[in-house]
Parts: structure tokens; C-alpha cells; sequence
């Protein structure tokens, strides 16, 4: 069965940039499990998103843009979806859109809004406004609505809830009559405390958030935004109502009320949240420079310097802005440097979260001591990394050599790629690394889930232009796949018997310990993500890694198969120092030789498809026999099959970037 693990947040036509923004922000927060995606309209209607899905999310906007985009196939797949037990998330026009009929300002020229929707998994109305005010692309409407919790709908979910919070509301409605579909599986979450503007005489409780069992699934659906955090809000806003900026501190003063009540929607939908999740939302943290040489720190930041990029202890990148310092020596005033923080304007209106500048200390003279560091030792790095760079026979050595370590980030590969003017001035083999990744990035939308315990880096590398015919840069992610298998199997004595494997093309996976090894059961325990651009005669390539190395969830882990084979547990700063160190030594061998027949041999010992049989979706279902990859560009090549599973002969090429594959169910299919 495949493990579910997306939660996916609409982002298409209807939603409004500040919305996807604010729930990306939160369920990231809150589900460091689980890998938090936003989509579009055309992957919900075209790709096959819903067997990984563990949760869809539509959040505020407005519901005809919905209607329009997903109307037909789109809700079909939705619903689905949630009546095969999926789980479905309306946050104030995704839950409008949730509802069997929408009614909106009704009687207001250019305003109302009067339908049946399709997905009715309320299957009431839900009317709006709630409150009055309401604007589009503007706060004009907002308030900190006091919700009034019904704290016996999660008493069987662990842990409690507040009796009443503060909730973020623009333009949300209330559910009619909530409390007459108990038989149909409806229970109110919660209601409004105060009086609602178009509520009629005859309706019962003024329902904020309902719950709905849908099939074997579940929604919640609400009409206020309880995912909107106080903390991310401009208490400035120019077009927010008088007193905007005390109802922003009512908010911020319900954090936790908020953080608490939101995870108990979560785990009533089903999700798994650890208890610690409630006390420790991460914030992003400072960033620590340091090099195997301490003057190493001191000539990287002397060539930033010559290049133009600092500017007052600022670098200002394309997306994001640094703050340097040194550390117990300089203290930060955020506000003294407010105008060398980009502003990212918001053409959908509403309230955006604000991107805070990054400090990174440079650390010049001496490694960080474990006390500011506690989740990563830098001395112990550098010593494993100096063995393992001795054992490599062609290697410059300089892989790993500088290194920026954060305890939180957002991306590891974002934050190189998305500043290249920077990024030109990192030398070869610079490494990012984190404790915890918020938005950890992979393959087309996907997000590698990045919880403590994982180890997660990227690294940047130079490859000539000239080496384009004897080693393509194609071959790099093979590469990198490789190292990640010398690295755990190098590790120490007997890691070299692990069973890691590899699933083609970027994907590493493990034999899962806690099933039979029979069953012969692979999971995916980690994947590998290339970037490239060109400039100056060289690709320059950003090669991010995620690896389950300490962490059981959301699959498995090194650890635990270490464990199985009574082997101690790695530590993150060796393994990470091994890839480190094999990555370059296979690098600089590539250089040479090329992808030849002992690199493509070495990659067909650990990988999983020889002669597997696969059916070919773009093909018209020809059967096709996997024979391995071409040696020229690193294509999957298969070859068709006939009667009695005989070679026709024919042959197919097959690209990574234009075809989904699931070899564990026999398919290679088309990208759309």
C-alpha cells in the first residue's frame, strides 16, 4: 500500500496568494511528517495524486474561481478522493466550496453568489457574510472573531482544547443548521460568539467549523481562517479596518489557543502529530559560516566583498537577505536593517507573510561549541570529514570544506539557487546543511518531508561545458545516488551488508526492517533533486539530498536498519562527511572515464529494475522489458515485449523529466 504522506494546498485559479501563503506557512509547521505541496488545477484534474494524498486542502479565495477550474472531472476526482478515505481541509471559501449550496451577500449588487456545488460534503448551506465589511483584496472586513469550541467532539483524540479562541476572519460564512445532519455524520467544531449578520431567526447554532464523515473519508470545512497566524500579519495595514492593529495583538496573544486547536483538527482528520508538535513550532534559525580552516571563513567572505555582494554586513540575493555577523561580537537590530529586506508585494491583497532577513554568523577564527550548535557537531564534521576525504585515491578534497549549517531553514537548495548572484561567488563544494527543513524540495512539486533526525544537504559543484560529450551532466544525479550508497555502505564495518538500493532515477530506497524479508518490501528512505544553470563556460549544479538517517517516520531509516543488524546507530555529521567525500572522489573519477562500464555496472548492482517487465501507458500498453540506461544520456531504456514475453526487438529510450514512474506497480507512464 502506498504510503500517504502529501498534503496538498490548491493554488490555482480562485485561491489568493495570501491564503496558500498562510496555510502553507501552518500545515508545515504543524505536519513536519508529512510533505505540505501546492498544486495546481491542472495536477489535481490530470495527474495521480490522490493514492499519496493524505490531505487536500482549498483555502480562501473565491469559490467560483473553484467552481470554474474543477467543476466536472476536477470534483469528481475530489470526491472520490475523500468518500475512499481521503480527507478534505475548506478553510473560508474552500469551505463554502465544501457545502451542497453557497449563498454570498445575497441581494448585494456585483457581490452575491447563489449555488449547488458539487462536492456537498456538508450537505447544508453555507451563508456569508458572517460579519460585515468584507472587500475583495482587502482588510477591510477582517476581525478577530471569538469562536466558542466544542470541546466534546475531541475528547476521544488525545490531549485538549481550548474552551474559546481568537480566529483570523475575512469574508468566511456559517453553516446553516449544522446541527440537524448529526444522522449524516456532521459535527460542529465550532461557533461563533457573536452575533451573526445574515443569520435567520429559524436557524439554530451559527456554525463556524463542522466536521463531515464522507464515505470511509472526512472534511472539515470553516468559515473563519484558523490556519492564519497572528505573528505572519502586517499590523500596518493601510486597508484594514479602524483598530486593525489591537485586533492583530488579540491574535498573536491566542497563538497557542490557535496552534492547539488546529493540530486537534488535524489529528480529528486522521493525521499523525506528535504531542511535541503543539509546544515546538519551528521558527527559522540563524545560520553558522565555517570552513575546515577557520581562515578559510575569512577569504570566502574577502571574495564577497571584492565581488560587491556586502554591502553593511548585508548580502542582499535576489530572494532573501542576510545579515553577518560574528559571532559574541555583534547583536542584530532587525529594525536598523528593515529597508535591506526585500518586499515582496501582494497583487491578490490581503495580508502576506513577511520573509524576516537571515542572520549567518561567520565564524572566522573557531568552529561553534556544541552549546550553539547542539544538534550538530561541527568539530566532529570536519574530523570525520578529513578521514574520509584521505581514503578517496583522486580527489582534490575540497567537498564539505565550507559549510553553512542552520537548525531550521526553509531549503537547503532554495536558498543557494534562488540567490544567484551569491550563489556565482560559492566555491566548489560549498555545502548547505539543516537540522530541520520547512520546505524541503524534490522532484517536479513534490517536498522532501524533512523532520529532525533526516539528513538533509546541497551541495555546489562546477562542471565544465567542454566535458559535455565524455561526461555529461546528466550523470551527475547517477553520481549522486552512487555516493549516497558508498557513503552508508563505507560507513562503518558492516553497513557494507545494508540493503539500500536504488530506484531509477533519483530515489534511494531501503528493504523495510519491520516487515519479512520475504516480502522482499522496499520504502523510499531518501531522494536527490539536480539543479543546473549555465554561465561562464560552466554548469553550475546544486545537488540536494534528503536521507531518513535517524528518523522512523514518515517510512524508515538508517537506524533502524543498522539496529536489525546489531549495528550502532550513524551520526548525521560522519554520514553526511562520507557522501560528502565519496560524491567528489566519483565526481573527479566521471571527469575522467566518463559514465563507463564500471560506473554503470556499480549503478546496476544497487538499483532495482533489472529485467523487471513494466507496461508503457504512452505506448498504447506494450509490454517492455527494463534493460538499464544509456550510456549517452542517461535514458531508461526498455525493450518491448511479445507472445510468451519474447524481445520484439524494438527498443525505447525514456526520459526522467516527461514520464512518472511506478515500477512497483509494473507502470511507466506520461507526465501531464
Amino acid at each position: 500500500m502506498t504510503t500517504r504522506i502529501n498534503v496538498l494546498i490548491y493554488a490555482g485559479p480562485g485561491s489568493t496568494t495570501s491564503s496558500v501563503k498562510h496555510a502553507t506557512w501552518s500545515l508545515r509547521r504543524l505536519l513536519p511528517n508529512y510533505a505540505v505541496i501546492n498544486v495546481s488545477a491542472d495536477q489535481i484534474l490530470k495527474e495521480p495524486w490522490m493514492s499519496t494524498c493524505a490531505l487536500l486542502v482549498m483555502p480562501g479565495g473565491a469559490d467560483m474561481g473553484y467552481c470554474r477550474t474543477l467543476n466536472g472531472e476536477g470534483n469528481r476526482r475530489i470526491k472520490q478522493y475523500v468518500e475512499m478515505g481521503g480527507r478534505y481541509l475548506g478553510l473560508c471559501a474552500g469551505g463554502y466550496y465544501g457545502c451542497a449550496k453557497c449563498e454570498f451577500e445575497v441581494g448585494v449588487k456585483g457581490m452575491e453568489v447563489i449555488g449547488e456545488r458539487e462536492l456537498a460534503f456538508f450537505p447544508g448551506t453555507c451563508k456569508g457574510l458572517a460579519f460585515p465589511g468584507f472587500v475583495y483584496h482587502s482588510e477591510a472586513g477582517m476581525r478577530a472573531a471569538e469562536l466558542k469550541v466544542a470541546t466534546k467532539q475531541f475528547v476521544d483524540k488525545g490531549g485538549s482544547v481550548p474552551g474559546k479562541l481568537k480566529a483570523y476572519y475575512n469574508g468566511g460564512g456559517f453553516f446553516v443548521n449544522a446541527d440537524k445532519y448529526a444522522d449524516k455524520g456532521v459535527e460542529i467544531l465550532a461557533t461563533y460568539e457573536e452575533k451573526v449578520a445574515t443569520a435567520d431567526r429559524q436557524e439554530s447554532e451559527k456554525a463556524a467549523i463542522v466536521y463531515c464523515r464522507v464515505g470511509e473519508g472526512s472534511a472539515i470545512l470553516t468559515g473563519p481562517h484558523p490556519e492564519f497566524s497572528g505573528t505572519n500579519l502586517n499590523r500596518d495595514e493601510a486597508t484594514g479596518p479602524q483598530g486593525y492593529d489591537k485586533l492583530v495583538d488579540a491574535l498573536v496573544e491566542d497563538e497557542q489557543h490557535r496552534i492547539v486547536f488546529m493540530t486537534a483538527c488535524l489529528r480529528k482528520l486522521g493525521l499523525d502529530i506528535r504531542a511535541e508538535t503543539l509546544h515546538s513550532v519551528p521558527s527559522l534559525s540563524v545560520l553558522h559560516l565555517t570552513a575546515s580552516q577557520p581562515t578559510g571563513v575569512s577569504e570566502l567572505l574577502q571574495s564577497w566583498q571584492e565581488a560587491g555582494l556586502i554591502a553593511d554586513n548585508v548580502i542582499k540575493g535576489e530572494n532573501d537577505t542576510f545579515l553577518l555577523g560574528h559571532p559574541q561580537t555583534d547583536t542584530f537590530d532587525l529594525e536598523s536593517v528593515k529597508a535591506a529586506v526585500p518586499t515582496i508585494p501582494n497583487p491578490m491583497g490581503g495580508p502576506e507573510p513577511e520573509e524576516p532577513p537571515k542572520t549567518m554568523l561567520a565564524h572566522e577564527t573557531d568552529l561553534p561549541d556544541t552549546k550553539d550548535t547542539p544538534h550538530f557537531d561541527h568539530h566532529a564534521f570536519y574530523s570525520h570529514l578529513r578521514d574520509y576525504h584521505s581514503r578517496q585515491r583522486e580527489s582534490q578534497a575540497t567537498f564539505g570544506n565550507a559549510l553553512i549549517y542552520g537548525e531550521v531553514v526553509t531549503s537547503t537548495s532554495t536558498m543557494l539557487e534562488k540567490n544567484p548572484t551569491w550563489l556565482a561567488e560559492l566555491p566548489n563544494g560549498l555545502t548547505a546543511t539543516a537540522t530541520t527543513q520547512v520546505a524541503g524540495r524534490g522532484r517536479g512539486t513534490n517536498v522532501w518531508v524533512s523532520p529532525p533526525g533526516s539528513l538533509m544537504f546541497s551541495t555546489v559543484m562546477r562542471h565544465s561545458l567542454a566535458l559535455s560529450t565524455s561526461a555529461p551532466v546528466v550523470f551527475v544525479q547517477y553520481l549522486a545516488a552512487l555516493a549516497i550508497v558508498a557513503g552508508i555502505q563505507s560507513y562503518d564495518k558492516g553497513y557494507a551488508r545494508l540493503p539500500i538500493r536504488l530506484k531509477w532515477p533519483n530515489d534511494i530506497y531501503a528493504l523495510d526492517p519491520t516487515k519479512p524479508a520475504s516480502e522482499n518490501a522496499y520504502v523510499k528512505i531518501g531522494g536527490i533533486l539536480v539543479n543546473s544553470s549555465y554561465a561562464g563556460g560552466d554548469y553550475t549544479l546544486i545537488v540536494g539530498i534528503g536521507l531518513n538517517v535517524l528518523n522512523a517516520a514518515p517510512t524508515t531509516s538508517i537506524a533502524q536498519l543498522a539496529a536489525k543488524a546489531n549495528h550502532p546507530a550513524p551520526s548525521l555529521e560522519r554520514l553526511l562527511a562520507s557522501i560528502l567525500a565519496n560524491l567528489e572522489g566519483l565526481y573527479t573519477r566521471f571527469c575522467r572515464t566518463g559514465f563507463d562500464t564500471v560506473f554503470e555496472q556499480s549503478y546496476y548492482r544497487s538499483w532495482l529494475h533489472s529485467e523487471q517487465i513494466v507496461t508503457l501507458e504512452t505506448q498504447g500498453g506494450v509490454k517492455a522489458r527494463i534493460k538499464g540506461i544509456s550510456t549517452d544520456w542517461g535514458l531508461l531504456v526498455a525493450e518491448e515485449l511479445g507472445f510468451g514475453d519474447r524481445g520484439t526487438g524494438k527498443r525505447w529510450e525514456l526520459q526522467s523529466d516527461s514520464n512518472s514512474f511506478d515500477f512497483f506497480r509494473g507502470l511507466v507512464r506520461r507526465k501531464v
